[in-house]
């Protein structure tokens, strides 16, 4: 990857965060309105597992450089993982603690974990097979 390539990615990711933190905490009044559930899963539910889903990938893509070995993928992908359930885990206690307009919710906490741990996986398997080659 070049340095270009790198430096746009640090800035997506970066924006990308930007961007969880004003869906987490933007005070949206006028929306309309929206299904409740898609295939009986609460929508809101699968916002928060998109939302999170382009982390751990975002992460990968911004800081790459440090994964020669499948020790070292696991090791990264391990940290952005725990990054990542920090992030969600703080969004949510933010939401409940520091607004009166959203709550933090467990289930939302784990919609973002399922979706963590989904595109960590995928990460971790795409680094590991490119490593292969």
């Amino acid at each position: 990857m070049t340095k270009g390539q790198k430096i746009t990615f640090r800035i997506l990711f970066f924006l990308y965060l930007a961007g969880i933190l004003f869906l987490c905490f933007g005070h949206f009044k006028s929306l309309p309105s929206a299904p409740t559930a898609i295939l009986g899963i609460p929508a809101d539910k699968l916002v928060h597992f998109a939302m999170f889903l382009p982390f751990p990938i975002l992460a990968f893509l911004a800081f790459d450089q440090f994964t020669q070995t499948a020790k070292q993928t696991l090791a990264f992908v391990g940290v952005t993982l725990a990054v990542g359930l920090m992030l969600a885990g703080l969004t949510e206690w933010g939401q409940a603690a520091l607004t009166d307009y959203r709550s933090g919710e467990p289930l939302d906490f784990l919609a973002d974990s399922l979706s963590l741990l989904t595109s960590s996986g995928i990460v971790t398997f795409w680094d590991i097979r490119k490593q292969k080659k």
